[in-house]
């Protein structure tokens, strides 16, 4: 099975702040390799509406009429590409669109106007894509169990065509992004990631991530809610949304960019983004910079007290309400396999070191206006409260004693990353 369909052009559709409802705002076409946007006219025209028109995002896709340029370096408007499918989505929908493949497959062979189109519609943030400009038709799927969407995972890893059925479960959550076999479900009154374990996992991934995301929040962090659940005889995290709010006329949806679209880079360009670059950024364009710039330096300690190195810029996000940014909660909080005691953050910490030493982030506290000595009770209290509620998250956790083994000291308090500390 092949896809025959060669997409040129999508329209944008947003949810402004508090609305239920979207509206089209513009339009996206290709041109020469690039994807370029322009604002539509009834878009531009509701500056004096009663829900007026806000930037998608602002500097980069200002509100002005015309074919907006794009920032040096990129192919497509960042603040576009956030709302794209990664790696897991963009495995599900080649598995949708061109019958059996596996996880070696060039997911080139599809254009990102055309994941745009094929990816589900309730994606992270307040945007979504249609092929039309008048008619907005969400690409959604009814709320499937647990069990189904484990089993849809399982197929996609395993490059086997999904059932009808499957395919209509799985497909809801194509458009979210990371590496890992994921999905959506849909409470009452709340929305869910559901993050699923991977044939490939040496240990407990699920059971980690729940872990670190727990004690994130005993240290005193600003994370997502997360709790276990079992399905299948196999463990799911469910991660719960913060861009989306229940009301009584349906789902608001907030419009976010990833700390990437702050940095105005690609993924290509990703190894040049740092925490000095983002705590900048912060104290001139973030509500509360004085708290935001502690809460950032906090999660970084913390990613290095809990091994988690793949803290790359998608995995850093705010909140854009038209004119100012907010941090959101964390999230992809996950300790990452390690072969020895060395590890090194995918962020910049202080200049060129992305080392994993509490040391390496006390060199740049005074970028987050923090002093040698906050940062110090910083590291000491979030240590102290890891070890004084390892036992109780895990046993929460049902986490095994085997896996309990394999993380304390290697990923969780790694001595690497806390050796010569002072």
């Amino acid at each position: 099975m092949t896809s025959n369909k060669q997409y040129k052009e999508a329209y944008v559709w947003i949810w402004l702040p508090d609305q239920t409802e979207p509206v089209v705002a513009g339009k996206l076409e290709t041109d020469n390799g690039n994807i370029l946007f322009n604002y539509g006219k009834s878009y531009l025209e509701r500056v004096k509406d009663t829900n007026p028109a806000i930037p998608i995002y602002e500097p980069e896709l200002p509100l002005k009429a015309g074919v907006l340029p794009l920032l040096n370096g990129l192919s497509m408007p960042g603040c576009i590409r956030d709302a794209a499918p990664d790696a897991w989505g963009r495995r599900v929908i080649m598995n949708k669109t061109l019958g059996v493949k596996d996880k070696k497959t060039d997911t080139t062979e599809l254009s990102e106007i055309a994941y745009l189109l094929e990816s589900g519609s309730d994606r992270i943030g307040a945007l979504d894509f249609q092929q039309s400009p008048t008619n907005y038709v969400p690409r959604s799927a009814t709320n499937a169990s647990l069990e189904e969407l484990l089993e849809s995972a399982e197929r996609v890893e395993q490059g086997i065509p999904l059932t009808p059925e499957l395919d209509h479960a799985l497909f809801h959550g194509s458009s979210i992004g990371g590496a890992r076999p994921k999905a959506l479900i849909e409470g009452e009154d709340k929305k869910y990631i559901a993050k699923f374990s991977s044939s490939t996992d040496l240990y407990n991934v699920v059971k980690a991530e729940f872990i670190a995301m727990r004690l994130a929040k005993l240290v005193g962090l600003d994370v997502a809610p997360v709790k276990l659940q079992r399905a299948a005889n196999k463990d799911v995290l469910l991660i719960e949304r913060f861009d989306r709010k229940k009301t009584l006329k349906g789902w608001t949806r907030r419009p976010m960019v990833s700390a990437l679209t702050l940095f105005g880079l690609d993924d290509l360009m990703a190894r040049y983004a740092s925490y000095e670059d983002l705590a900048e950024i912060v104290r001139h364009r973030f509500t509360d910079p004085k708290d935001t710039l502690k809460e950032l330096f906090s999660r970084l300690t913390f990613n290095i007290l809990c091994g988690n190195t793949d803290d790359h810029a998608r995995n850093h996000a705010a909140f854009w309400n038209g004119k100012d940014l907010s941090l959101t909660p964390a999230y992809d909080i996950c300790p990452q396999s390690r072969a020895g005691n060395e590890a090194s953050q995918a962020m910049l910490i202080h200049g060129n070191s992305n080392l994993s030493h509490l040391k390496t982030c006390l060199a740049a506290a005074h970028n987050f206006h923090l002093s040698e000595e906050d940062a110090h009770k910083i590291f000491k209290q979030q240590k102290e409260v890891i070890e004084c509620k390892w036992d109780s998250v895990c046993d929460e956790a049902e986490l095994s004693k085997i896996d309990r083994k394999l993380l304390w000291g290697r990923q969780f308090l790694n001595p690497y990353s806390i050796e010569d500390e002072t």
